[in-house]
């Protein structure tokens, strides 16, 4: 088995290094279109490919093999109850420091490991068709098998710092995906926001880090966490304030998790991120890298069972993200940014699950969200395609004769999505907001409350995008719609594959995630206090509150129809009633404006002002540029006595000879 951990893990590294290197050096030999065709950065559906195409083939089946593999450990784990560590190799020994490179591999890795493969191999899958024609695959397809390898390393790794360099692995490659067509200011920018934003939240997982080692003298897993009831009670000093240890090792390692997974506050890189690919957004954006940090709670479960505050702010972060995201997403027009606001919105599901201590729950639904919610992605990448690389959905509508298969598919995708009975969505989000209620705090109450309503606003937004680009008339023009064709095989397989996961994952492992023998089949991945009996709980809320998700789906899919199907001037209408309200949300709460206002802005006028001044003005004013001035000038004075004049000379002669003279008629004197 060991062997087989080693080669999920490291065969999309030596497929990406292969593709990258091999490819671009193929490439640059027969001269392709890469070379001669300039990508002005429109999509590269565009262009001829005449390059090689074994860069593509090798990392998908790779990754397919992967996610064979994974399938194998997955169930050897998860249902066999194994639990390995692998000793790759020796790595960081300084002082006190160890922190060997080892997989750690439990229920949750296995859980995980299924999760980025089988979503990954199927993108990879699927970008054959969706890139064929960019002029730059063997770099595309570089970049997507490193990033899984970063994400496989983030999942496997056994101690804080592995963790740490698979997690800004995955923001390096996050980067280089969402920037993948360079010559785009807009994906440049959108790149750009989505690496600094990360930092913020890097910068308090890093201090939680360091604070860990401080504490413990050790960053390695099992060492830790045996060590963490000790620290119960105690306080550190922290900002000048003594404060509960755990509390702020806690909140300091969920800040990380806020930045990585978007949530409230450290969300606004994620809809900007839709610059990057479709496949990207489908398998950076809504199934494996945002989950990294819902993974780094469960993970560090045995230090959150410990702090009751770190546990609420990680209840009211989530609450509030899956309801602001919800309330966005109902009048957004780009398709893609719509499921963007509604992967923002699932997470804070998530995090709630989180936060009243039902971890099982929440990595129950990263597990079920990460097929329906790459289906979403993938099937509006194959509505792109179609559409001549349209995104605004009203300039679409009308869709649903010409692309039945893909209609089919995203039909799937959002039942699951909106926790339509028996699909995968309705046994694991039913089960957080159950979850929420079932924890009987106020805090709990209050969550409980805004994802009902983010369940009723999920429900509209997504047959919102059903009605807006499948039904109705259609919007788009003569030309494009003559254009519309349905995906090609090689596309539409993944999403056939994607919507089996959507309808049964649910269903299948409902009795391991979150039935009353889960505690067997999490086993001592994920730790629960005594006290902690909230999935216990969970099964026993009142029949009201079991309700409620399918009542707000039910209210949410009827409001979607009488605005989109029945009377399609009505959101127009409602829109111009309430403008106040339809810009607030269109503008996203403001938050870009304040951030720009309040943090940019001044950001960019202290920079301009020690540039200028400082750097300018100060430091080479009356450092190397005043010194050097001052040479030049006394140069040019002592050079305009060199005139080349022999009584000027003579007369200069003269006067030494007095001066010295001079001299010693006084100094004699004394």
């Amino acid at each position: 088995m060991e062997t087989l951990f080693l080669l999920i893990v490291f065969l999309p590294l030596i497929g990406a290094i292969i593709a990258g290197v091999g490819g671009t050096l193929a490439l640059k030999a027969i001269g392709s279109a890469a070379d001669h065709h300039e990508h002005a950065g429109d999509d590269g559906h565009h262009h001829a490919y005449d390059g090689p195409r074994w860069p593509a083939l090798l990392t998908t089946g790779l990754l397919l093999f992967c996610a064979v593999l994974s399938w194998i450990a997955f169930f050897d784990v998860a249902i066999g109850e194994q639990q390995y560590k692998v000793e790759v190799a020796t790595w960081v020994h300084s002082g006190g420091l160890a922190a060997d490179w080892a997989l750690r591999i439990d229920t949750l890795t296995a859980v995980m490991l299924v999760v980025v493969n089988t979503v990954s191999s199927l993108v990879h899958l699927y970008s054959i068709g969706y890139m064929s024609h960019d002029p730059h695959q063997p770099r595309f397809f570089a970049f997507l098998s490193l990033f899984t390898f970063a994400m496989l390393m983030l999942v496997t790794s056994d101690n804080l710092l592995q963790m740490f360099f698979g997690w800004e692995g995955v923001g390096l490659a996050s980067y280089l995906l969402i920037g993948f067509w360079y010559k785009r200011p807009s994906a440049n920018a959108a790149a750009i926001k989505a690496f600094v934003v990360n930092r913020v939240g890097d910068f308090g997982f890093a201090l939680g880090i360091f604070g860990i080692y401080w504490t413990f003298g050790s960053i390695e897993f099992d060492t830790i966490f045996n060590a963490a009831p000790t620290q119960a009670g105690k306080t550190i000093e922290f900002l000048g304030y003594n404060l509960d240890t755990m509390t702020v090792l806690c909140l300091l390692l969920f800040m990380g998790a806020m930045g990585k997974s978007a949530q409230f506050l450290l969300h606004t890189w994620l809809p900007d991120a839709m610059e990057g690919p479709t496949p990207v957004s489908a398998l950076i954006h809504a199934a494996t890298m945002v989950t990294a940090g819902v993974f780094l709670v469960a993970r560090m479960s045995p230090f959150f069972e410990l702090s009751s505050t770190a546990a609420m702010t990680v209840t009211l972060i989530g609450a509030i993200t899956a309801f602001f995201a919800a309330t966005v997403g109902l009048v957004q027009n780009d398709i893609k940014r719509v499921i963007a606001y509604s992967t923002c919105s699932q997470l804070g599901y998530m995090f709630v699950a989180m936060g009243v201590g039902a971890y099982g729950v929440g990595i129950f639904h990263l597990f079920t969200h990460a097929f329906f919610k790459a289906l979403l992605f993938l099937g509006s990448g194959s509505v792109i395609h179609a559409m001549s690389d349209e995104q605004d959905m009203r300039e679409m509508g009308g869709l649903y004769p010409h692309l039945k298969k893909t209609w089919a598919m995203m039909l799937i995708g959002t039942l699951a999505l909106t926790g339509f009975p028996l699909t995968a969505g309705y046994f694991s989000k039913d089960a957080i907001i159950e979850g929420a209620f079932a924890a009987d705090t106020a805090i709990g109450t209050f969550a409980f409350t805004l994802l009902v309503v983010a369940a009723f606003c999920t429900s509209f937004y997504s047959w919102r995008l059903m009605f807006m680009t499948f039904h109705g008339r259609p919007r788009a023009t003569k030309e494009v719609m003559s254009h519309v064709h349905e995906s090609p095989n090689v596309m539409l397989v993944p999403l056939y594959l994607l919507a089996a996961g959507a309808l049964l994952a649910g269903y299948v492992f409902k009795e391991y995630f979150v039935g009353h023998d889960e505690a067997l089949f999490w086993g001592e991945a994920l730790y629960r206090a005594p006290g902690n009996t909230i999935v216990e709980a969970l099964h026993h809320v009142p029949a009201m509150v079991k309700y409620s998700p399918f009542i707000a789906m039910v209210l949410g899919f009827g409001l979607a129809w009488l605005f989109y199907i029945k009377n399609p001037k009505l959101p127009v209408a409602l829109a111009e009633m309430h403008m106040p309200i339809y810009k607030f949300l269109l503008n996203k709460w403001y938050f870009d404006e304040i951030y720009d206002y309040f943090l940019v802005r001044p950001t960019m006028w202290i920079g301009r002002f020690l540039w200028k001044k400082g750097d300018g003005w100060t430091i080479d004013g009356l450092g190397p540029d005043g010194v050097s001035a001052r040479v030049i000038d006394v140069t040019n004075r002592i050079v305009r006595l060199q005139s080349g004049y022999v009584y000027h000379y003579a007369f200069a002669m003269l006067i030494g000879v007095a001066a010295i003279v001079t001299w010693f008629m006084f100094a004699g004197a004394h």
